[in-house]
């Protein structure tokens, strides 16, 4: 695996392997690698030439400095496992490759986007999130790009913004990877106590028990308060569950009211933040 971290050297490298015609795929992370993280990294090798996965803590998003701070930067052990699963080029800047000095950023009206869900506990998170992908795809210039369901209101703003900028870049979506008890992949999952940890498994069970009760449930509303009740009944506290288009991210009542439904929710679990969701129809 190559490592690069100036963006010279790694577009010197690309452009080599794009004028012999390799298609390029990238997965950008912010390192604190896990499984899901690798499973996209897996389907990028299936589907691409060469894939590239850049690790960069984004100051940009960050509404919490103490946050920035504290983020995890395990580095060699994400080397090791970008090896292990055959990634062949670590794209590894600090922050004054990715934000040079007079580096004009861009600032897209996210249409209401970044507002909801993530966007009303975090703000300001979007806008950072956006910023760091478009610039990162203007470093990499990527024939792919890809993008956890796990962060499904991330995914859905990326998408918005290829559309509005009219980027040529593909953009994929790849499913959760789960625990073995069905808890979503994440980096935080570690600072669970054993019964936070056990507690934390409902959360995908009620999402599944939902996604089964959609099939008579129609009334989404109905829906999204029999959700409530389970998360109440487990002694769960829920920054918010929701029912939403999974383009629009806006609110639904009905099950006719969209092509693509998604139930989305963020819990806290021995005061860890845990995102989860389940397309409801896809």
């Amino acid at each position: 695996m190559y490592l690069f971290k100036k963006n010279q050297d790694l577009q010197t490298y690309l452009n080599q392997a794009r004028n012999q015609g390799k298609q390029v795929g990238f997965v950008p992370t912010m390192g604190a690698l896990h499984k899901g993280h690798l499973s996209l990294i897996e389907q990028a090798l299936q589907e691409n030439d060469l894939v590239v996965c850049s690790i960069f803590v984004n100051p940009t998003q960050f509404d919490d400095k103490t946050d920035l701070v504290n983020y995890p930067k395990p580095v060699e052990k994400d080397i090791n496992l970008l090896q292990q699963v055959g990634c062949q080029v670590l794209y590894l800047p600090d922050a004054n490759e990715v934000y040079p000095e007079n580096i004009k950023l861009i600032d897209l009206d996210l249409n209401g986007l970044d507002k909801t869900m993530e966007g009303a506990h975090r703000d300001g998170h979007f806008r950072g999130v956006v910023q760091v992908v478009h610039r990162l795809l203007d470093i990499v210039q990527p024939n792919a790009l890809y993008m956890g369901q796990k962060d499904f209101q991330q995914y859905t703003i990326i998408k918005y913004m290829i559309q509005q900028l009219q980027l040529t870049v593909r953009l994929v979506r790849v499913p959760i990877m789960r625990e073995a008890d069905g808890l979503a992949m994440s980096s935080r999952n570690i600072r669970l106590g054993k019964q936070g940890r056990t507690k934390a498994a409902l959360i995908s069970t009620i999402l599944f028990e939902i996604k089964e009760r959609a099939k008579e449930q129609q009334d989404l509303l109905k829906l999204k308060q029999e959700a409530l009740l389970k998360f109440q009944a487990a002694d769960m506290s829920v920054d918010y569950f929701e029912i939403v288009d999974a383009n629009t991210l806006q609110d639904l009542k009905h099950w006719k009211e969209a092509e693509e439904i998604v139930a989305c929710t963020t819990v806290r679990v021995d005061g860890v933040r845990l995102l989860d969701n389940i397309l409801l129809k896809s």
